[in-house]
């Protein structure tokens, strides 16, 4: 009864996830091109050792790095920080909770537009904001500046995604046992006590899938970085997806992206392990 209720997911995992996988690996040994009339050659390892080689793909590689690097402890941070708030019984506890949780249902491209416009130098309401507070005086050409380009994409990044980490959180939170806070005050402890000694022992296993899912989505960051920038300026915000879709359809190198995305393949599953390596669940 089991296998038959997961059926139709696991068809569909094979048919658009694993099938198209494991083609990528066969194709990643040729040297098929898009459009190209000459015939599929077998390459071995050319694809490869060219993609390891290119300086493109390395600061790609290391943009992801450091975009996961910010992003994950502060999203995670501040998600636990509002599921506390929304855990609380307030009046209109509900309405913040959908305020918070409201820019994870707006489609990525959606919001990646709306940000381009607030980031805008000359009539962006952020530049705005900062020359009317500072007297003219800050300013910043966010997408335009190779220092901020990649940071402004990691705010709104943080901005879209911490609700959905605040969601998962907040069932967390609702699970830890209200007699472990009364034992715990009885006993003279105070608020950053509880949070520290209670609230964070007892999500543990909470925290460690939110950083795990948060690691692998920022990782996988494109859909913001294609609307804002394609990469500018002069790759500051290059990544591996936008390396592999460049690669393989703009310039029809349809091995080469394979290979691409067999390495980003190997580079995220490596990262996942190692997490959870480190961060062991509690009864495992």
């Amino acid at each position: 009864m089991g296998f038959t209720f997961a059926l139709p997911g696991l068809a569909l995992l094979l048919v658009f996830l694993a099938i198209p996988f494991a083609m990528a690996i066969g194709l990643s040994f040729t040297n098929l091109r898009l459009g190209s009339p000459l015939g599929i050659r077998w390459v071995g390892l050319e694809n490869y050792t060219e993609t390891l080689g290119d300086a493109d793909f390395w600061k790609a590689f290391f943009n992801n790095v450091w975009f996961a690097a910010i992003v994950v402890p502060i999203q995670t941070a501040l998600a636990l920080w509002l599921a506390i708030i929304v855990n609380q019984k307030i009046r209109g506890v509900k309405v913040f909770r959908a305020i918070y949780f409201a820019p994870v249902v707006v489609v990525m491209a959606v919001a990646a537009t709306i940000w381009l416009l607030l980031y805008s130098p000359d009539r962006g309401l952020i530049n705005g904001f900062l020359r009317f507070v500072s007297f003219g005086v800050i300013e910043s050409e966010w997408l335009d500046s190779t220092t901020m380009a990649l940071p402004a994409i990691m705010i709104m990044s943080i901005w879209q995604g911490v609700g959905f980490q605040m969601v998962i959180l907040l069932a967390g939170l609702q699970d830890i046992p209200n007699e472990l806070y009364d034992a715990a005050a009885i006993d003279g402890a105070s608020r950053w006590e509880q949070f520290r000694f209670v609230t964070v022992p007892q999500l543990r296993n909470t925290l460690i899938f939110v950083v795990t899912v948060t690691s692998i989505l920022a990782f996988r960051l494109f859909d913001q970085v294609w609307v804002m920038t394609r990469g500018a300026p002069l790759g500051s915000t290059r990544t591996m997806m936008l390396e592999m879709v460049e690669v393989g359809f703009e310039r029809q190198q349809i091995a080469r992206g394979s290979a691409i995305a067999v390495i980003f393949f190997l580079i995220v599953l490596t990262a996942t392990l190692v997490q959870r390596m480190v961060l062991k669940e509690e009864g495992n």
